[in-house]
This record gives structure tokens, C-alpha cells and sequence, in this order.
């Protein structure tokens, strides 16, 4: 009760520098302060809060009330950009997408205090919006939330956010697509290089886009046919990957790696420093860019005639092809490179190399045409 009432009046704290009394409160998401008198003129707490009653009074007389001594959502949210946004710039850039999208223009002049459980589901269930996305900025505030009880702004207590129900967040408003081999191989010989490389290493690796992008000729280890997945491309600034699970060494097939050879000796970029993807528009500075790509995509899979297609459902299509080809959760795990199928990790254990280096020319084995394999001799000692 006392927390609530000094919340919503202010509190009286004491400066033991100069021996004063002093009254503070939020207003606009800053802390203001009036000195009320000296130790001698108030020997205790409870006097100097008497004598702040017609402050008090003035104050909420011009301003309706006191702010809550908990800063503001706005003044918060430049605090944590300060101190603990995180650096990855795709992560980064997401979070003030919801910050000055919704979060902000909703509870910015409140106090976080006020964002509470009820109030915060009731206008989740209002927006409309995906459930995940209601589920990431309902995540988000539980950050802000966590965050003021670090910095001190708030005392340790039970976060709110905790209790906040969104309704279908775990389901999908669209169900992902992946492709059948049919389908991939057609789509693939509508593309130009280096887009079709770039298809073939989503699909055969089950590559992130901008994992792909993200790629140096340095990171191909020719003689034991591996590569090293190191950075990510995200608009067109060199990111982390992901997650830690994500920055693997990955084997890679000898005809995939035929693949890359041959893409090495015409591109003019074949330095070891060189990005594997670069743009000549760029003059090899930068990689190709995430919509480039996706625009090729498009065209590629509208002549093929398989509708639209986004850059994730290579990584999607490589997935379901692990299942077609009977390659156990444990090796899936780990050429998924997923960082939480904890069940799966816990259940089936690690795979070894010469597992995930079968299941891998498997996948190869569907996405190239057969005129680029030998099939019938490498699948027959299968």
C-alpha cells in the first residue's frame, strides 16, 4: 500500500549531502524535484511529507495528477536503447519496428507501472495484426519489463507480461510452402546465375537467405569439402548469424561443390575475400541484395509456374526433403542447424559426420537435374 500511494503522489527523499528534504516526481517521463526544507526545519520524514501536501496539490492542479515515480514507457524504451538493445542489426531492427509502430504510440506517455496485464491483452486482442506478431511485442514489453526491475526503475516483482494470453500465437496464419523435387528443378532452370547457385545452396544446405548472401570464397574448405557458415547479410550490412547453433562448419557434396567451381571460374569475383554472391552493380562490395534476389525469385517461379515463392521456403523444402529421404531427427537437428529443438537434441543425441554427409548428397542428389549426377551408380550403393 505505501509503494502504491508513493507511486501515485511522489515520494520525499532525503539528501544527505546537504541535509535537505526533497520532493520528487515524474512528469513527461522525467524526474523533477523540489526541495521542501532542511533536517532542522523537518526533523522526520513524516513532517516533510505534510509540509509537500500543498506542492502536491499545485501540481495536480495544473497537471491533473503526479506522474508514477516509475519513468515513463517512452523515457524507459530510450534507456534500453542505450543499454541493452541488442547489436545484432536484424534483431535490432525488428524491435523498433514494434517500438515505434505500437508500443510507443499506445503506451508512450504512460507509466510502465500502468502496463498491466489486462489492459495489455485487451489491446493485443484489438490490433490487427498476425497472433505471432502479437506474440513479439507482447515479448518486447516483458524485455521493458525485465529491464526496469534491472536497472532499479521498478522493484523485483512478477512480471505482468507473463500472464498475457494471445490466442493462436503458436500456429501459423499460412502454412510454409516447400517445393516438390519436380518443382524445384523447374524453377531452378528459369533462373540465372548466381541465382540458381543461390537456390541450389538454400535448398541443399538449407541456407538462410542471409546466410547465403553472406558467404566468402575463403569459407570453402575445397580439399575436405566443407563450409564454414560465419556472418549473415541483412540490409546489406554484415550481421551475426542468427544463433550460435547457426555458425557451423557444414559438409558439402562433391557435386554441389562441382557446383561452386564452376560459378567461381565465371564470376569476376573469386578472391578468397571476395563475396561468393557479389554484385557487380556494387563492384563486388557488397553481395546481391536480399530484394534483388527475391525479385528473380518471383519471376523465376512465375515462368516456372509454381506461384509465388519466398526465399525461406528453400530452407522449408530442405527440411521436408530430409523427411522424404528418411534422415533421422538427430542428423535433421543438426543440419537444420536449429538452436531449440531441445526434444530432439535430448531424445536422439548427435549424429555423425558420415550420417549428415549422406543425408546432404541426398538432398544434392534430388535438387540437381539428373544429367549433373550419377545417379544411378552413387544412389544404388546407397
Amino acid at each position: 500500500m505505501k509503494n502504491r500511494v508513493r507511486q501515485q503522489f511522489g515520494s520525499i527523499v532525503f539528501d544527505k549531502r546537504i541535509k535537505t528534504w526533497n520532493f520528487l516526481w515524474w512528469e513527461n517521463g522525467k524526474r523533477r524535484s523540489k526541495a521542501i526544507g532542511t533536517v532542522h526545519q523537518f526533523p522526520t520524514k513524516t513532517s516533510a511529507w505534510r509540509a509537500a501536501k500543498a506542492l502536491r496539490q499545485m501540481l495536480e492542479s495544473t497537471t491533473g495528477t503526479i506522474s508514477s515515480n516509475t519513468p515513463s514507457v517512452r523515457a524507459l524504451v530510450e534507456k534500453y536503447r542505450a543499454e541493452k538493445m541488442p547489436s545484432r542489426s536484424d534483431t535490432r531492427r525488428t524491435y523498433e519496428v514494434w517500438l515505434r509502430n505500437h508500443i510507443i504510440p499506445k503506451w508512450g506517455n504512460s507509466a510502465l507501472s500502468d502496463v498491466q496485464a489486462r489492459p495489455v491483452e485487451l489491446w493485443l486482442e484489438s490490433l490487427p495484426l498476425a497472433p505471432k506478431s502479437k506474440a513479439h511485442i507482447r515479448g518486447l514489453l516483458s524485455i521493458l519489463w525485465d529491464f526496469a526491475m534491472w536497472s532499479g526503475d521498478l522493484p523485483m516483482q512478477r512480471n505482468p507480461m507473463e500472464i498475457v494470453k494471445v490466442k493462436g500465437a503458436t500456429r501459423r496464419m499460412r502454412q510454409p510452402r516447400s517445393l516438390t523435387v519436380d518443382e524445384f528443378q523447374r524453377f531452378c532452370s528459369c533462373l540465372l546465375e548466381p541465382f540458381e547457385t543461390v537456390a541450389l545452396l538454400c535448398c541443399c544446405l538449407g541456407l538462410r537467405i542471409s546466410e547465403c548472401l553472406g558467404l566468402k570464397w575463403c569459407d570453402v574448405d575445397w580439399l575436405n569439402s566443407t563450409l564454414r557458415v560465419e556472418r549473415g547479410i541483412v540490409s546489406q550490412r554484415v550481421d551475426e548469424v542468427k544463433t550460435t547453433e547457426s555458425r557451423k562448419q557444414m559438409a558439402i557434396d562433391r557435386e554441389l561443390l562441382e557446383v561452386l567451381k564452376r560459378w567461381k571460374q565465371a564470376t569476376q569475383f573469386s578472391a578468397p575475400e571476395d563475396w561468393m554472391f557479389a554484385s557487380p552493380i556494387q563492384v563486388g562490395r557488397l553481395p546481391w541484395s536480399y530484394h534483388q534476389v527475391w525479385r528473380m525469385y518471383q519471376k523465376a517461379a512465375s515462368k516456372a509456374g509454381i506461384g509465388r515463392l519466398g526465399t525461406h521456403s528453400l530452407r522449408y523444402t530442405h527440411r521436408t526433403w530430409l523427411d522424404a529421404v528418411g534422415t533421422p531427427i538427430g542428423v535433421q537437428q543438426r543440419l537444420m542447424r536449429h538452436a531449440d529443438i531441445r526434444t530432439t537434441m535430448n531424445i536422439y543425441g548427435d549424429a555423425v559426420t558420415e550420417d549428415m554427409l549422406l543425408a546432404h548428397s541426398k538432398i544434392v542428389r534430388l535438387a540437381l537435374p539428373i544429367s549433373q549426377t550419377d545417379c544411378g551408380t552413387d544412389c544404388g550403393s546407397q
